[in-house]
């Protein structure tokens, strides 16, 4: 075979291509960087190669990507750390006193458990009278969403309430069955309470539409809390509440914190949706001082265990009453005179202006309704006219101011979609 032989059968041999290289990459962040690899099966590995943050800066990193929303603080509305914090309390202070109230109850039922036989059957004495409270809290479903704050508080009321029965139950041995099923049937109303209130509270936080991640991160933090509160409770269980006068001593003291913690989780909650309560303090400010509050701002101003007070200022508006009984039948014609568009009435009494809505009415006829009152009793103050001409003059006022009104509301974050008022009751012609 000649030389020129031997170049032609090199050249009709294929090309020989190199091996291909993994592909990687390395990114930096944050003084972190981190070689990103795709793996022959194409999955994507993740590896450190430098890592100069502080060790304290690690740990506290690593702490709120376990149990903050991503993007932490700027992903959540203001108000959030301060609403875990007292979270955690709560939840801890809720599984120390768990545990305490089942050991009161094996005693009561002639048993003397110890502390780690207390937890493990904590969970088969929820059944029971607890699901009687269940069904007959799950009709009150409608007020928890015009009041969520305070039926949280409520229910943590009931928890505590029903946790007191359990614990004295070994002063009364013989009524065993009778305070076991009080307890569990305060418990049980307190579990629907706490889980329907649940969303309203996240939803209020979620700033950047991430509630999946708010409710995961809730959760987390809750069970972290729990596992300490519970392990808090067999210690207590094992040493100063092992007699009955220790638990009569502690349990108090956690069940003061307890109810305290979720009162400044709920103070601490930024909700956005428009009730009576809410609505009637926007107009108030809206009337005194030509300016819109923000949910942050009215958050701490809420009464929380009194919603339904009225608001001089507002108009003394009260919502939910029914039409037959605060709209004589020869006044009826003349309201819907005044309001030939609205869907609501006013109706004035001498203590209170009742707010009549519709069966289809939103927040913004709510809000326009809320608003003709408040400028009808600041009317009243200073003319003296007959009340259907104030009702007009009031009337027209409020038009002149909704539309700017309504959209400083919208820009201050208010949802103007939809109005809270509880089971009120609505009419339709």
């Amino acid at each position: 075979m000649n030389f020129l032989e031997k170049i032609k059968m090199k050249k009709t041999e294929p090309d020989r291509l190199p091996p291909a290289l993994p592909l990687y990459w390395i990114e930096t962040s944050k003084s972190v960087s981190r070689q990103y690899q795709f793996q022959p099966d194409g999955q994507l590995s993740v590896k450190i190669v430098d890592d100069s943050r502080p060790a304290a800066r690690r740990v506290v990193e690593s702490f709120l990507n376990k149990f903050f929303p991503s993007g932490y603080p700027y992903s959540v509305n203001e108000g959030y750390l301060r609403y875990t914090q007292f979270r955690a309390l709560q939840h801890f202070t809720s599984a120390a006193l768990s545990v305490l109230s089942t050991q009161s109850l094996l005693f009561a039922a002639g048993l003397r458990p110890t502390p780690a036989q207390a937890t493990a059957v904590s969970w088969i004495l929820k059944d029971g009278m607890q699901h009687v409270g269940k069904l007959i809290c799950s009709n009150l479903g409608a007020r928890m969403d015009s009041e969520p704050k305070r039926w949280r508080i409520l229910a943590d009321v009931l928890y505590d309430l029903g946790t007191g029965f359990e614990v004295l139950s070994p002063v009364c041995p013989q009524l065993f069955l009778e305070m076991a099923g009080l307890g569990n049937f305060a418990k049980g109303m307190a579990v629907v309470a706490a889980r329907a209130t649940r969303l309203p509270i996240y939803s209020s936080f979620a700033k950047e539409g991430n509630l999946s991640d708010l409710f995961a991160k809730g959760e987390a933090i809750s069970t972290l809390f729990n596992v300490l509160g519970i392990g808090a409770g067999i210690q207590l269980a094992s040493t100063v509440c092992s007699t009955m006068q220790g638990k009569l001593l502690v349990g108090p003291v956690l069940s003061v914190i307890h109810i305290y913690s979720v009162c400044e989780e709920m103070r601490a909650a930024p909700v956005n949706t428009l009730n009576p309560q809410r609505t009637a303090m926007l107009v108030a400010d809206f009337v005194k001082t030509g300016r819109i509050s923000s949910p942050a701002d009215l958050r701490y101003r809420e009464d929380l265990l009194f919603p339904g007070r009225l608001i001089e200022d507002a108009g003394n508006v009260k919502v939910g009453s029914a039409l037959h009984m605060v709209v004589k039948p020869s006044k009826l014609q003349q309201l819907k005179e005044i309001f030939p568009e609205e869907r609501f009435l006013l109706s004035s009494g001498s203590r209170q202006t009742d707010l009549i809505l519709e069966h289809n009415a939103t927040a913004e006829d709510a809000l326009r309704g809320w608003l003709v009152a408040a400028f009808t009793a600041d009317l009243e103050k200073s003319v003296d006219d007959t009340s259907a001409s104030i009702l007009k003059a009031a009337y027209e006022r409020m038009d002149t101011v909704f539309r700017p009104f309504l959209s400083e509301l919208q820009a201050k974050g208010w949802h103007t979609d939809r109005f809270l008022d509880g089971t009120g009751c609505r009419f339709a012609f």
